[in-house]
């Protein structure tokens, strides 16, 4: 079966001596899974290459599987294990460099500090950009104090990931139904909700430039931008902006496919932002490298629509030279 050829950039990894930051949610997981997981998470060769090819996908851009070091409560701590992160992102990528990229982990527990690391990261050790696994102890980006790292995220010119994780206090509706607390809602939306305050907060109108990438088909923001624009426009509440809220959504806020393989969905989503907003993804090995290679090529586009979504988009934002 010939693939159609596909970049995907929400593909996980775990370094060593990560393990106990990801205990949070494994212990959730049946313990055979949990296992084949973890095994899936640590190999960056023949399995996850196989994996791959199987799909048609040329390219990945790896990132530590959450939280990381997100829920480091040490700073130094969090600095340093961001370096020892990416130093060791950027051996596994240098066996691999045609076939994987990576993104930074960040220290965001000092916004001074992530600037810092994402600059060596991207100058120094060649990573694409950076994924961090939502908010750092009930901190979110929108703040002044973060405003001369996205300063970096643009004179970089490098996309941030943003990826879920729990929120910081669980709401009061989740009382007795942990089902709804991690994937399945909760965490998308609290990212969604976290992308909007960095929205509303004038993050975009401040740095302009700064692509936030947004995985499982956007965590629903795509959906709502009619009534953003709508309600903004009667409640402000006393925040201004430059554009529209739905402006900045498909401009400023890309998203990729992982983790939703609707055809619906995805078609809804291209319709709202622009197929040129819409990234594929898969997000492994959570989900299936094969449903969602099989899901992109069956969904009803045009080839030309198909080649951004899989392959031109990443391309064009991670300036990769693919010929």
């Amino acid at each position: 079966m010939k693939r159609i050829k596909k970049i995907a950039l929400e593909e996980h990894f775990n370094a060593v001596g990560f393990e106990d930051y990801s205990k949070a949610f494994v212990k959730h997981i049946d313990s055979a899974d949990a296992r084949e997981l973890m095994a899936r998470l640590h190999d960056f060769d023949a399995q996850r290459l196989e994996v791959m090819d199987r799909a048609g996908i040329e390219y990945v851009v790896l990132s530590q599987t959450g939280p990381g070091v997100q829920v480091e409560k040490d700073v130094s701590v969090a600095i340093e294990r961001s370096r020892q992160n990416n130093d060791f992102l950027a051996q596994q990528i240098a066996r691999h460099p045609d076939r994987l990229g990576g993104f930074a982990t960040l220290p965001m527990q000092d916004p001074a500090a992530a600037a810092q690391e994402l600059t060596r990261a991207v100058q120094d050790l060649g990573l694409k950009g950076a994924l961090v696994n939502g908010h750092t102890h009930g901190v979110y980006y929108d703040g002044r104090e973060y405003d001369a790292f996205w300063e970096t995220v643009q004179k970089l010119d490098v996309p941030f990931y943003l990826h879920p994780f729990d929120a910081y206090e669980m709401p009061h509706a989740y009382t007795g139904h942990p089902e709804l607390m991690g994937a399945t809602w909760g965490w998308g939306v609290e990212t969604g909700t976290h992308a909007l305050r960095m929205l509303f907060g004038g993050v975009f109108d401040r740095c302009p430039d700064v692509k936030l990438i947004l995985g499982h088909m956007g965590e629903g923001l795509p959906f709502q931008r009619w009534r953003y624009d709508s309600r903004f426009a009667v409640y402000p509440h006393g925040v201004t902006l430059k554009r529209k809220p739905s402006e900045y959504i498909g401009s400023n806020i890309l998203i990729t496919t992982s983790g939703v393989c609707s055809a619906p969905t995805l078609m809804g989503a291209i319709g709202e932002m622009g197929a040129e907003a819409v990234l594929f993804s898969v997000d492994y090995p959570y989900e299936s490298t094969e449903l969602a290679a099989d899901f992109i090529e069956a969904a009803p586009m045009d080839d030309k629509t198909r080649d951004l979504v899989c392959y031109g988009n990443a391309a064009r934002l991670f300036k990769l030279d693919r010929s």
